[in-house]
């Protein structure tokens, strides 16, 4: 059985993150111009961004690694939840969720911060990504080398989301 996987919810600028790395919301063609995207672009240099999209387009449901430049997490992931279309579609948030989840083992990831995917470009309501998110965190993430997950948001109403997609998850996992 698969050790349990510790996360946490803080408010704040993700790019201040002491993690192994960053995953960021990214669109299809992978330019960090908006959200925590701008934030760790801004934190650690364009060559994030110019790497990200030397790798793209890709397609949602999916996700690409960059080196995270000057920021102090070796890695920054883009991933693509939601498409060009704007459409919500949770298959697309969990895909890209595991497509993150899926460099653990070659990036020998242990630690990652993680911002709200599905909200950058309002697809999603905070509750409805959240709760996605964490559903795919609690199945997928135990069976990888990741440790802690700090999903990490600037806004208090994505905290909250978070705070308590992640409270009902513990507390429905008690009750079995």
């Amino acid at each position: 059985m698969a050790e349990p996987i510790e996360i946490d919810v803080w408010q704040g600028e993700i790019a201040e993150l002491e993690v192994d790395a960053i995953v960021v919301a990214a669109n299809e063609s992978l330019f960090m111009t908006t959200g925590a995207g701008a934030s760790v672009k801004r934190a650690g240099g364009e060559g994030i961004e110019r790497a990200a999209v030397d790798q793209g387009p890709i397609r949602p449901g999916n996700a690409v690694a960059t080196s995270g430049g000057s920021l102090a997490a070796p890695y920054v992931i883009h991933a693509v939840a939601v498409g060009h279309d704007r459409r919500p579609d949770p298959e697309n948030l969990a895909g890209a969720i595991r497509a993150v989840l899926a460099f653990a083992e070659p990036l020998q990831l242990r630690r990652i911060a993680m911002g709200p995917l599905g909200v950058e470009s309002g697809a999603f309501t905070a509750a409805d990504a959240a709760s996605v998110i964490i559903a795919t965190l609690l199945t997928d993430a135990p069976r990888t080398p990741i440790e802690s997950i700090v999903l990490a948001a600037p806004h208090a109403a994505d905290v909250r989301a978070l705070s308590d997609a992640l409270q009902a998850a513990v507390a429905g996992a008690g009750s079995r």
